[in-house]
């Protein structure tokens, strides 16, 4: 599909995506507010206005001196880029004291002669005889070096060893009886495997014969396309490929025809209702809207109708619900064992933030995440035409968490554009987190439906967001990856790199904390006004809230997502009113023990559950301000004035998954249990 967008002068990097990052050097571009020329750091985009955010600027750009940073980065092997001076926002971290010298970190000794200087966090504070100098030893770093091909056979050999115990012991179950556990260790056996074969074997081994294939096949029977019909050739294959996971499956009870046809539509009104409300209908980039649709589409094939697919979904759930999940520890030692299973948000969401923020300072201490935004940056905009941060917290969001994802770009909050930042809260809107999976198939919640509602909202977020709020400026993460200053550089090893997430960490939650009180009790003031008001109409049975109205506003939504007409209209209509107003926990657990709801019909409870599977809600705008404004405090505005917007367009992405869901979901009875209610 991508092939199909590709216009020969439009998007010159199609053919020599392995050039990519060489091609990205340097580019000039014209100032018109100084008549001047100046470098500017090159970007794959087109059509866009030119971003001045000094982190562009090349004089900017610096090399790696701190001392933490990978030594690859001083021989040019470096795929990033680092701008520094380009933060305007206060550091989250007091400056170095005069008294912390480098050279006590170096472990020099103390020369008298030589006067004490106020570090610079960029350059350090070495004297000229000192500053390339570097007297310690490296003693395990050498052996590592001389004997890597030894430690590298041992590590395969282990992770090898125990692969094959487990199967051994196991067979192609897990210790849960999992039919495909196999599939688990297999695939971090491979993954570890393929990144020690890549110490000694070029990628490009790999890359060259897939990008001549690419080159030689799809881009060559695309150049036969005319232009003008390129688009509409794409958007037709995507449609064809909906128009036949939909309706070649066999008709069940009532998973009709008719209906299945009712949830195109459904899904057809909301592209087209993003694009009537879109900010800039001429600057949308349709190519990100139909591949998101088609990879949408795609996803739920192969999560509904694969158990491979299930099973690799859950898995990374169960990683990052495992890793959220030892914040419990410091919260029991604090307080008391039984206090995490209380469920409150204080002790159970919270401290799991905090201690997500420390990880996150230290992953970018280490270097992981700038690699991860940089492969993400080309890859994406090769597929979707958007930014690398952008897929970053899209990918991340279904499994950490809408809070959480934000932190994983965090020296990039600042700098983003104001498309990438309804982007960045819309993904956080679209989709619930790892941590809360537990919660919602405790209740008997499908975790099947759950975790494939998860996954498709990556794609489909990406896609509704760019309608609503398309990219018209250049951003740092678009097929290269500039990564401007911040609070990392300060760190001068681990530990204080983990220490200072932890402060942050403290912040954003007291943030978080207070934003969301202030929301929810403003949201009971205009429920007390609106009871009170509708009592002089007779409103009583049920009073009149706001609740009450959005779930009357999205009676026509449950019709579009494809509900039976047979009286379950009003009732999904209410529970999607109860998730927008309150949250998506007290909508489930109405959805499951209210008797209310008992009698739903197996596709109605079915599209509920995906309808219901996110985090657009009023207190979310409480998280996603919170850690926004507190994470890069001068774009609180931008924040605040996206918010909405991103709010809508999030609650809208996690509609086209149920429509979806309506579109290919066949034996609706096993994707639920009954409840509690029923019985």
């Amino acid at each position: 599909i991508p092939a199909l967008f590709y216009i020969p002068g439009t998007f010159p990097f199609l053919p020599s995506v392995p050039n990519l990052l060489q091609s990205m050097a340097k580019q000039e571009y014209h100032d018109v507010t100084n008549n001047q020329s100046r470098p500017h750091n090159t970007s794959s985009q087109h059509h866009v206005e030119k971003n001045n955010d000094p982190a562009l600027d090349v004089a900017n750009e610096h090399t790696h001196g701190h001392l933490h940073h990978n030594p690859r980065a001083e021989q040019g092997r470096d795929d990033t880029e680092f701008s520094m001076g380009t933060t305007y926002e206060a550091s989250n971290i007091p400056g170095q004291d005069p008294h912390d010298q480098s050279i006590h970190r170096r472990h020099l000794p103390n020369d008298p002669t030589v006067p004490a200087v106020v570090a610079d966090p960029e350059k350090g504070d070495f004297s000229p005889d000192r500053s390339d100098e570097d007297p310690r030893t490296h003693k395990l770093s050498n052996v590592y070096v001389r004997y890597r091909v030894f430690f590298h056979l041992f590590i395969w050999l282990l992770f090898t060893g125990w692969w094959i115990a487990g199967l051994i012991l196991h067979g192609r179950n897990d210790a849960l009886g999992s039919r495909t556990g196999w599939l688990k260790p297999f695939l971090l056996w491979l993954a570890i495997t393929l990144r020690l074969l890549t110490f000694y074997v070029p990628i490009t081994v790999i890359t060259k014969p897939m990008h001549l294939i690419w080159n030689n096949t799809a881009v060559k029977i695309v150049s036969f396309v005319p232009d003008r019909l390129r688009l509409p050739a794409g958007a037709a294959v995507v449609l064809a490929v909906l128009l036949v996971g939909a309706f070649a499956s066999p008709e069940s009870e009532d998973n009709t025809r008719d209906n299945r046809a009712v949830s195109l539509f459904g899904l057809a009104v909301i592209i087209f209702v993003m694009w009537a409300t879109s900010r800039n209908r001429q600057a949308v980039k349709w190519h990100t809207v139909i591949v998101g649709m088609l990879v949408q589409f795609i996803v739920a094939l192969f999560v509904l109708r694969s158990g491979a697919g299930y099973d690799i979904f859950n898995f990374v759930s169960e990683l990052a619900r495992d890793l959220l999940g030892f914040a419990n520890l410091g919260t029991s030692f604090l307080t008391a064992d039984s206090v995490p299973k209380l469920g409150w948000f204080l002790v159970s969401v919270l401290p799991a933030i905090i201690f997500f923020v420390a990880m996150v300072q230290l992953l970018y201490y280490w270097g992981t995440l700038q690699w991860l935004i940089q492969k993400f940056a080309v890859f994406f905009f090769w597929s979707m035409r958007v930014s690398g941060a952008e897929a970053v917290v899209a990918a991340a969001s279904p499994f950490i968490g809408q809070g959480e994802s934000a932190m994983l770009i965090k020296p990039f909050v600042a700098h983003l554009t104001q498309a990438e930042l309804h982007q960045v809260m819309c993904s956080g809107f679209a989709t619930i987190a790892g941590s809360v999976l537990v919660a919602y198939i405790a209740l008997g919640v499908n975790g099947q439906a759950l975790i494939s509602s998860c996954v498709m909202s990556i794609p489909a977020s990406l896609a509704i967001s760019k309608l609503r709020y398309p990219e018209t400026e250049e951003t740092l993460t678009t097929g290269r990856c500039v990564i401007p200053d911040d609070d990392e550089h300060r760190a001068v090893n681990s530990l204080h790199a983990f220490a200072n997430g932890a402060w942050l960490g403290l912040k954003i939650a007291g943030m978080i904390l207070a934003t969301l009180l202030c929301i929810i009790a403003f949201l009971g003031l205009a429920d007390g006004l609106l009871t009170w008001w509708g009592r002089y109409l007779n409103i009583n049975d049920p009073p009149l809230t706001v609740e009450l109205i959005v779930g009357y506003i999205c009676y026509p939504i449950a019709f579009l997502l494809g509900v039976p007409r047979n009286g379950d209209l009003l009732k999904v209509g209410q529970l999607i009113g109860t998730k927008l107003i309150a949250n998506e926990f007290v909508a489930y657990t109405k959805l499951q023990t209210d008797p209310a709801y008992a009698d739903l019909s197996p596709r109605s409870r079915l599209i509920a559950t995906y309808a219901l599977c996110g985090f657009a809600n009023i207190g979310s705008l409480g998280t996603q301000i919170g850690v926004l404004s507190q994470i890069a405090p001068g774009r609180g505005g931008d924040v605040s004035r996206l918010a909405v917007s991103a709010l809508i367009a999030g609650a809208l992405s996690t509609l086209t998954s149920a429509s979806i869901a309506g579109l290919l979901v066949t034996d609706q009875a096993a994707y639920f249990t009954p409840s509690a209610a029923s019985g």
